[in-house]
């Protein structure tokens, strides 16, 4: 065999077989002996924080929709606050998640895990415990930047403890747990608001992410492989001074401009941030050229498939956010459903991605192309069914759940063989720097869906739904939702275009 130095082992390439295999506990010429070591518990049990942690992070950006109009009771929030709220969690999740993934490059994966996770935590109680909404926005805005530490760290150390062929399976579940967060949280937001335990009302929906965190830092103290990073990363500060703000500038008005009746700011923090990217290209452009650690490489970008697959992602994650969004919004505060039962709405979708996620590689590899191509397609029939069924005074009926099956399946197809399809095309020699890529571009992708989707939605509606079937909403609602959720079909059409026209590159010689 022929050793081949690895990001966290070493890699041979096998003679007989003609792959490149995995060889762990080997440490590298690259690598001293105290720099590699190997993790205490099995790769099953690093799977099993690791996603517990991310799905512990999904469920509480998604919990508070349901958990709104009782904050607004409880606090006396106004359309504002609320709004604050539930942005507290994204704002800072979406600016400082660049940052997070740098950082678990230098300092180690599992240091910055248990890092965020303990900051996480604790704001978690703190939000639990808020007695006035200033105190449990700025709390949120704690909970997001612990999110933004501890969740690039996840499929990082997943790339590093599974690989070749086994590393399908977690790669599988990964994709799984994006949906099941989003409806558990949904589904555990409505049953622990409608169970009112002890007269807390919306408070137990923070304070349940406390004794998982604390199980989870227990565990993963005892069983996270222990690392000091990637040899000759560094921090990159210029690219995080371009890249971070121009985040910022971004989504702070997507989130907030419908509540402040778009004001001229916030057209010029967008405006500002279209610029601050481009000096953020020009800047990274300089670091590559000056040998150093640029956030995001070109080189990466440059292999074939890459750029396609990432920005196919970023369509499919940007429709999967908006539309958990927005249809939560509508349920309670256009259908007047309760917490409980909007939550359940959503079973089958995430049933359907959670069974499709894991089944999906039972397609021959010849038809994966044509499985990404056909799950945007189902994805976005699935939107505009919606929109057909919602509109007027429409609740959906049966013919509702049929299409968030579909809707569903569609996301998951189109996701989970992309994902994989993109990591396998990475040589080794540049897996760190592509899981990076691929970990902010995803996670920025359901906070930008989020923000844009429902601000289309709210704009539309006229106002934050803080109270069912409060005036006209019910009307509005309806109208809004509609016209979303065909925006919401015409991005997932791009991304099928997107994906379409990678498979057709990858054919050329």
């Amino acid at each position: 065999m022929v050793l081949v130095p690895g990001s966290a082992g070493s890699w041979y390439w096998h003679r007989i077989s003609g792959r490149l295999c995995f060889m762990t506990d080997i440490v590298t010429a690259t690598r001293s002996p105290g720099q590699v070591r190997r993790a205490v518990g099995a790769p099953r049990a690093l799977l099993t924080i690791v996603l517990t942690g991310q799905f512990m992070a999904l469920l509480d950006a998604s919990v508070v929709n349901v958990a709104a109009p009782s904050i607004h009771t409880d606090l006396h929030a106004s359309g504002a606050g609320l709004q604050l709220v539930i942005a507290g969690y994204v704002i800072p999740y979406a600016v400082l998640l660049v940052t997070g993934a740098r950082l678990g490059d230098i300092l180690g994966h599992r240091r910055m895990f248990l890092g965020g996770l303990v900051l996480f935590t604790l704001a978690s109680l703190g939000c639990g415990l808020a007695t006035s909404t200033g105190m449990l926005i700025a709390l949120r805005f704690v909970q997001g930047a612990g999110a933004a530490a501890m969740i690039p760290q996840v499929l990082s150390l997943i790339q590093r403890s599974y690989t070749g062929a086994a590393r399908a399976r977690p790669m599988r579940l990964y994709a799984a747990v994006l949906a099941g967060g989003a409806v558990a949280g949904q589904i555990v937001g409505g049953l622990l608001v409608s169970a009112n335990i002890l007269g807390s009302t919306w408070r137990p929906v923070f304070l349940l992410n406390v004794p998982i965190g604390a199980v989870l830092l227990v565990a993963g103290a005892r069983l996270l492989p222990r690392g000091q990073g990637e040899p000759g990363r560094g921090l990159d500060p210029w690219g995080l001074a371009t890249l971070s703000p121009a985040v910022l500038a971004l989504v702070l008005p997507l989130v907030l401009g419908q509540s402040e009746h778009w004001p001229v700011w916030g057209w010029a923090c967008m405006a500002g941030g279209v610029v601050l990217l481009g000096i953020f290209a020009l800047v990274e452009r300089r670091v590559a050229a000056g040998a150093g650690s640029p956030l995001i490489p070109a080189r990466v970008l440059r292999m074939p498939g890459v750029a396609l697959g990432i920005a196919s992602m970023f369509t499919t994650l940007a429709v999967f956010g908006g539309f958990f969004f927005v249809l939560a919004l509508h349920l309670q505060g256009g259908l007047g459903d309760s917490a409980l039962r909007a939550g359940l709405t959503f079973a089958p979708a995430g049933i359907a991605f959670a069974l499709v996620s894991l089944n999906w590689q039972r397609v021959p590899p010849s038809g994966h192309s044509t499985l990404i191509v056909a799950g945007f397609a189902g994805n976005a029939a699935g939107m505009l069914g919606l929109a057909a069924l919602l509109r007027g005074d429409g609740s959906g009926g049966l013919g509702l759940y049929l299409v968030l099956v579909l809707t569903g399946a569609g996301m998951a197809a189109s996701f989970s063989p992309l994902m994989t399809s993109v990591l396998m095309r990475v040589p080794v020699t540049e897996a760190a720097d592509a899981t990076g890529v691929i970990v902010t571009v995803n996670q920025l992708a359901l906070v930008v869906g989020v923000a844009t989707f429902g601000t289309i939605y709210l704009n539309l509606a006229g106002r934050l739904p803080v109270s069912p079937m409060a005036g006209d909403f019910s009307r509005l609602s309806a109208h809004a939702v509609s016209v979303t959720f065909v925006a919401l079909a015409g991005v997932a059409v791009a991304g099928g275009v997107l994906a379409a026209a990678r498979a057709v590159t990858g054919r050329r010689p």
